[in-house]
Parts: structure tokens; sequence; C-alpha cells
């Protein structure tokens, strides 16, 4: 990835989005446990979710190992490399997905200085059907609030 800045340095980035369904909140070392629990019970859903299918993720790693990814999509975030975001169920609070937002890679910034941005989505798979839903709320809040030259999101059927 290149060392320009995936957002702009004025740009306010969002602490989240709620709806009725869900919240989305910066993922971080906290959310260690329940972002575990919540994707060793779905890799096989996640897998076969549109954006996944390469097969490098999910793979097998310990809590530990979860941890530092965690650590990692932390510190991107801190820094503005990449934007993680954990999934909350607004009724319980639970962990049930995860929304990454990062630079498409090897695709230089347009006229404006606008990046391009990749976002995927997952859910557990005891929420599969939340799935269509949180990728209809995320897109259109990425492409309404976020300065992206444009967006790529593997759609839903």
């Amino acid at each position: 990835m290149s060392d320009e800045l995936f957002v702009p340095e004025d740009f306010a980035v969002p602490a989240g989005l709620s709806t009725g369904q869900f919240q989305l909140a910066p993922l971080g070392p906290r959310h260690n446990q329940a972002d575990y629990a919540a994707w060793t019970s779905s890799m096989d859903h996640i897998r076969a979710t549109p954006g996944f299918s390469d097969g490098r993720w999910p793979r097998e790693m310990s809590l530990d190992d979860n941890l530092r990814d965690l650590e990692r999509h932390a510190r991107d975030f801190a820094e503005r490399r990449g934007f993680t975001y954990t999934v909350l169920s607004s009724g319980t609070g639970d962990i049930i997905g995860c929304v990454y937002i990062y630079p498409v890679r090897d695709q230089a910034p347009d006229g404006d200085g606008l990046r391009p941005a990749s976002v995927q989505s997952w859910v557990r798979a005891d929420h599969a059907a939340l799935d269509p839903v949180l990728y209809q709320a995320v897109l259109a809040w990425v492409e309404r609030d976020w300065p992206f030259a444009s967006v790529t999101y593997a759609p839903r059927p």
C-alpha cells in the first residue's frame, strides 16, 4: 500500500453507524474474545460471503493471534490507513459481524486526490439474514459520508 493518505487529514472519520438492527463501532483489542467467538463460529459461512472467496481469511488462528490482528486494525484506524468496525446487535450488544474499509491496492488517487476504497463485511451464520441489510446500509453510508473516489464492495444476491 502507498504511503499516501487514505482519507484527507481534515476528514472527520465517522465513529460508527446506528440502525434499528445493528451498530458499527471501531474494532479494537477490547473486542478480542467476542470477535474471536463470532468469526470462529462462522468460518464456512464467512468464506461463502461475497468478498471472502479468495480463501485468505478466515483461517485458523489462536486467540492471541486474533488479539494481534485487532491491534493492527486499531493502529490502522488511528493512523487513518484503514477502518475496521465491529458489528454489534442493537438488541443485545453482541458482536455479530465486521466491516473493513481499506484502500484498493495498486490504485492511485483520482485527480482530486481521493482514493478508491474496498469494503468487505461479514455476519455470523446465525445472523445470515442481516447480511443484505448490513450491505445496503454500509454501502449507502460509505457513498454518502466518506471521501472516496469509488467504492468496491461485493454485491449481495
